[in-house]
């Protein structure tokens, strides 16, 4: 029997230049929240492709590096604990992926963003919830941003010590609650949440 194959929401536009977009870094005490935009290109297509919080971390680096190697246009945004606690998460998650589409060097003219909300952004664009598990733009996005961040955590565990950053990436485990009082915040440390904001 013929299996039908279920189109994805980017191959049913008629349009080539369609961006995948989200973040990574929500959740986390400190750290930016990091975003990425990629626009891949039809003609490379690259296996594999899924929420990067399934892969392994092998697996994320790999298609990492095929990622920036065959996208049409690719870019990262951010948002630092300063403005996290200046805006809120929410809104500088947004900003985030507002900034990666923004300096994507090739521009999106439609936009798929992971989740339920889309940024302002400079083109159509559209919101999907868990659309890095069928979308494979906003898979591709999603490890771009992951292995972003995550290299950046390993970089602050060796500017910040003892907090154990290079393990949990900023999220609050028992190991950095437990640095947390005994060491007290640092300035990649967002004040604005519960955990951090009860030791200032």
């Amino acid at each position: 029997m013929n299996q039908v194959k279920v189109k994805t929401v980017a191959e049913t536009l008629n349009e080539t230049l369609v961006a995948g977009v989200d973040e990574v870094g929500r959740g986390p005490l400190a750290g930016a929240v990091v975003a990425a935009a990629v626009i891949l290109d039809p003609d490379h297509p690259i296996e594999g492709l899924t929420d990067s919080k399934k892969l392994t971390e092998k697996k994320r680096e790999l298609l990492f590096v095929q990622i920036k190697e065959h996208a049409l246009s690719w870019a990262l945004g951010r948002a630092e604990a300063e403005e996290i606690d200046d805006i809120n998460i929410l809104q500088a998650s947004l900003l985030a992926m507002k900034r990666a589409v923004e300096a994507l060097p090739v521009s999106a003219k439609h936009a798929l963003v992971d989740g339920n909300r889309c940024p302002d952004l400079p083109c159509t664009s559209q919101a999907i919830v868990k659309g890095d598990l069928t979308e494979p733009c906003i898979s591709a996005a999603s490890i771009i941003a992951k292995v972003t961040r995550d290299r950046e955590m390993q970089v602050l565990d060796e500017q910040y010590p003892g907090y154990g950053l290079a393990k949990h990436k900023g999220y609050p485990t028992k190991v950095h609650m437990e640095a947390l009082k005994e060491l007290g915040p640092t300035e990649i440390h967002r004040k604005s949440f519960g955990p951090v904001k009860k030791l200032l």
